[in-house]
């Protein structure tokens, strides 16, 4: 039988597609805002807001009100220089119409218009108009009023004057109004959070002093403004709001060298946990990058220069082998950085922005901040001391958990021996494929020691509580078998010595039971590992397990559901489906415990990665992070008691 052979498609002229326009980005949206769910539409927002906090930094503007209306349109409104409205003559067509509907044009380019920018340099706007079914732009110029509709990107109209005012937005004598309704046919979620643009938006005013954004939801009534006299100041006094300090105001400097302004807040609290935030042209950089290297730097040698002058322990009397190092002078800080400089000479590491690499920052930085950070130490000799006898209580606990680092690690997983006791490791050796379940107690132990997958699965069985790590330092928590067991079985080290390529498994998954003790028990995990760890989240690697709560029998047929609404909604379902004639009964079981269930069962409903479901942790906002670890695990009680009761609706109460 001769086979026919299929004719191969032709590749010629009439395959070439050229792309007009905005079609682009109509055609693969994600390459421009990163997806089409509710984070896409969030994006579209900033990109707008992000033009109009442009025009605060060149000093053209100080006021941004932003309005989510009924109908699922949204305005951005601010009293900045305007959009230009006069033709381009190589265009032919008003400057508005070219932002608006071209891809890469803009004044963020190097014409001097935008000196310092965050947005997406004359990408955001046209963006944005691409992907809504209506958009509409009001620009204030001259004493005059100008506008423009668009849909999907296309004009509908000229750019004219508008002779009645149709706004509610209070005029400026300039200024620019866009509203837009996010097009149906892209988005999957069409509903802005206003809890986190509250939270977008507070940031860029701590980091834009004198900045206002008003922030309205017409869906819901509620509506909030931010305005920060002290800017950065008030940015670091916000991250200890719920821990006690250890000098009154913050240090604080802003001061311009060789094109890059770099303004630097801080301030020391009690506790052990350091929370540095970084932003390049007020975009956070959650990796860093060169100004947190040069801040570092600087840090350091400033409070070991003044150890040494004042004659303190860590300076003349008997350590100066063991001078303070970076880790002894991060604990208990709170920091903000914040540089700003031209924004064509801004370079960032990958797409995302999370880390600035432009190599001639870390000298900036480093040069203004240990210069002024070294007046202020000379200046405020109360602060300082207080600041430098924390420094020297961490280098001494730093000092003895040394020797009980080494003991723990470099005898154990380091070297790949003497692996915890009650460690049930699987038998593969690459890393990437490993996973280890942290479960507690010992008869959900042994269920799932019973019920895994011994090729790939690992199981460590916690006795019980932890130690809470948000009140103890290092040392201490070397001596804790459990955390030490962990810490063993994990294999990349603590403290000092944290080699994240030596992580044994490439998942962590806790598995804790879904009553008060487990999740009581999962965020002292949750704390341990955000704390000591963090690498862990950063890369990816640190899960959570979602145990059943009910199981549902009718018959032969058995069901597994994760909540009381999935459960109703099961029930209702079976219901249905069961006529008046048949005698047939519905067994519900409640789990209490994972170790409750059986091998199998367990490994059914939770442990087999073809049917589990697990959820991966992550962090999305840093600052609010650390406040809620800091406020549920710190020592103050009165925050705790506030969040308990702000948030006691929410809770899932098991009576």
């Amino acid at each position: 039988m001769v086979k026919t052979k299929k004719p191969t498609p032709t590749y010629g002229i009439e395959q070439i597609q050229v792309l007009e326009g905005l079609e682009p980005v109509r055609k693969r949206p994600g390459m421009y805002i990163g997806s089409t769910d509710q984070e896409g539409l969030h994006h579209l927002v900033t990109e707008i807001v992000n033009n109009s906090v442009d025009e605060a930094l060149a000093g053209r503007g100080d006021r941004i009100d932003v309005i989510f209306h009924q109908d699922g349109k949204i305005t951005v409104a601010d009293n900045g220089g305007g959009i230009p409205v006069e033709e381009i003559p190589r265009f032919k067509k008003s400057a508005l119409e070219i932002l608006m509907t071209k891809l890469h044009a803009g004044a963020k380019f190097g014409g001097g218009a935008y000196k310092v920018s965050g947005g997406l340099h004359g990408v955001g706007s046209s963006v944005v108009n691409a992907l809504s079914e209506y958009c509409r732009v009001e620009v204030r110029r001259h004493g005059k009023t100008y506008y423009q509709e668009y849909k999907r990107g296309e004009p509908t109209t000229l750019v004219k004057e508008l002779k009645l005012q149709t706004t509610n937005y209070k005029l400026q004598t300039t200024g620019t109004t866009t509203t837009f309704r996010p097009d149906r046919q892209v988005f999957k979620d069409l509903q802005p959070d206003f809890n986190f643009f509250k939270t977008q938006f507070r940031q860029y005013c701590y980091l834009t002093q004198g900045l206002t954004i008003h922030l309205t939801d017409e869906r819901t009534s509620d509506e909030a403004t931010f305005y920060f006299e002290g800017g950065l100041k008030s940015f670091v006094q916000s991250l200890n709001r719920h821990k006690k300090t250890l000098t009154g105001a913050p240090f604080y400097v802003n001061k311009e060298v060789n094109g890059i302004a770099v303004e630097v807040a801080l301030q020391y609290n009690d506790g052990f946990s350091e929370n540095v935030l970084c932003f390049a042209n007020n975009i956070q950089n959650a990796e860093g990058g060169a100004h947190l290297t040069g801040f570092r730097t600087a840090l350091t040698r400033a409070l070991n220069d003044y150890a040494v002058k004042a004659s303190l322990p860590a300076g003349r009397q008997g350590l100066t082998k063991d001078k303070l190092s970076g880790d002894d002078v991060r604990e208990g800080l709170a920091a903000v950085i914040s540089i700003k400089m031209d924004v064509t000479k801004l370079q960032f590491e990958g797409q995302t922005k999370a880390k600035l690499g432009n190599a001639e920052v870390k000298s900036v930085v480093e040069s203004v901040v240990l210069q002024s950070l070294g007046s202020y130490l000379e200046e405020n000799p109360t602060d300082a001391r207080a600041i430098l006898e924390k420094n020297i209580l961490a280098l001494k606990a730093r000092v003895a958990a040394r020797a009980a680092r080494e003991t723990v690690i470099r005898k154990g997983a380091l070297e790949g021996s003497a692996l915890p006791g009650k460690l049930a490791d699987c038998q593969e050796k690459d890393p990437a494929k490993a996973e280890l379940f942290i479960v507690e107690g010992p008869s959900a132990g042994g269920s799932a020691k019973q019920g895994r997958d011994r090729a790939t699965q690992a199981i460590l069985p916690l006795g019980g509580k932890i130690l809470n790590t948000e009140r103890n330092r290092l040392d201490k928590i070397l001596k804790f078998e459990e955390l030490k067991a962990l810490i063993v079985a994990l294999g990349m080290g603590i403290g000092e010595i944290v080699e994240v390529e030596k992580l044994r498994y490439h998942k962590v998954i806790i598995m804790t039971d879904a009553d008060v003790d487990g999740q009581h028990i999962m965020t002292l995990l949750l704390t341990f590992f955000y704390r000591h760890l963090p690498q862990t989240i950063e890369q990816g690697r640190l899960y959570i397990a979602m145990a059943p709560l009910f199981r549902i029998q009718k018959g032969k047929d058995v069901h597994y559901v994760y909540s009381d609404e999935e459960r109703s909604a099961l029930i209702s379902k079976i219901s249905a489906g069961i006529s008046n004639q048949q005698a047939a009964s519905i067994t519900i079981q409640r789990f209490k415990g994972l170790g409750e269930m059986n091998p199998e069962q367990l490994w059914e409903t939770t442990m087999n990665p073809e049917t589990r479901i697990l959820k991966k942790v992550e962090i999305e906002d840093a600052a609010l992070a650390d406040e809620v670890f800091t406020t549920l695990m710190g020592e103050e009680v009165p925050p705790r008691k506030r969040f308990i009761q702000t948030h006691a609706k929410q809770a899932e109460v098991d009576i």
